[in-house]
């Protein structure tokens, strides 16, 4: 049986992300029922406060540590040091020069990943007085987004994909400094008649799903690399990390989108072996966006 132990009620501080000050503030986070006591002397003292106590069941067991389990952004710390590989003990990952790629594990670095597409989706904007807070929530809503992503759907999967730099003898650097670059790779179905995503533009909203394995395909989206750590390498090695996992799994084929006007992401990917889809759908076109294929 768990003790019972009466303590007086903690004062709640909200922890917020240095590099996006906008405060969150925090709700408890002691799953208990809570009761009010007020003093005997109260009735007596009307200038007395008014004491709080809660009863609260402590536990000796702590719940088990899950990567895509959803938590409060005001929950996260990013002042703390990244953890080395031997702590998060990754199954899957790719050195590279001073950088290495593997999936993210911790919710920070979800959310860093989440910052650096907020900054690259404003990188080319005029600048306003509101850019930093549509960037603050553009990253806020998508780490749930990749959080909610990450959780196989209907036989759907995605990965956020991660560089970090490589640990160095006698340095250690916060999480924040550790993340420069992200993308993600999604393993999806064909809906029955299509041979490539999106071929039928007016399929109905519910329609059948080819779940063979000649329909399951690999997705690369959300390619972005901190600007202080560009032309290093770290796009081009992070797909090929990307396209790896895909193919370990037996997936044949793998498509990203990139717009027409951006020359170097599709020089990126060509030369990797991608190949643009002529007979894809003329909402590309209307859109100034290819979409490109790896046949494995």
């Amino acid at each position: 049986m768990p003790s019972i132990s009466t303590i007086l009620a903690p004062q709640f501080q909200s922890s917020f992300f240095r590099a996006c000050p906008t405060r969150h503030k925090c709700p408890p986070r002691i799953a208990a029922s809570w009761t009010m006591t007020m003093d005997s002397d109260f009735l007596n003292k009307k200038k007395k406060k008014k004491k709080k106590e809660v009863s609260v069941q402590l536990s000796s067991l702590t719940p088990p540590f899950s990567r895509v389990e959803t938590v409060r952004f005001c929950d996260l710390h990013f002042d703390g040091l990244q953890p080395s590989d031997q702590e998060l003990d990754p199954h899957d990952r790719f050195e590279f020069g001073n950088f290495v790629a593997r999936p993210a594990l911790l919710d920070q670095e979800y959310w860093i990943a989440a910052w650096l597409r907020a900054e690259s989706e404003w990188e080319n904007r005029t600048p306003t007085r509101y850019s930093d807070q549509c960037k603050r929530k553009f990253a806020d809503q998508e780490f749930h987004a990749i959080k909610k992503r990450c959780k196989e759907q209907n036989g759907d999967s995605s990965t956020c994909i991660i560089t970090v730099r490589k640990e160095r003898k006698n340095v250690k650097r916060t999480i924040v400094k550790s993340v420069v670059g992200t993308l993600d790779l999604n393993i999806r179905y064909l809906r029955l008649g299509e041979t490539f995503p999106g071929e039928l533009v007016e399929a109905p909203r519910f329609c059948n799903i080819n779940r063979s394995p000649s329909g399951r395909y690999g997705y690369i989206a959300n390619l972005v690399v901190a600007k202080s750590f560009r032309r290093k390498g770290i796009a081009s090695n992070m797909l090929y990390f990307a396209v790896k996992s895909a193919k370990s799994i037996g997936v044949a084929s793998v498509y990203a989108h990139v717009d027409r006007n951006n020359k170097p992401a599709l020089i990126l990917y060509q030369n990797l072996g991608f190949g643009v889809v002529e007979m894809a759908n003329p909402l590309l076109l209307e859109n100034q966006t290819y979409l490109l294929r790896l046949q494995m």
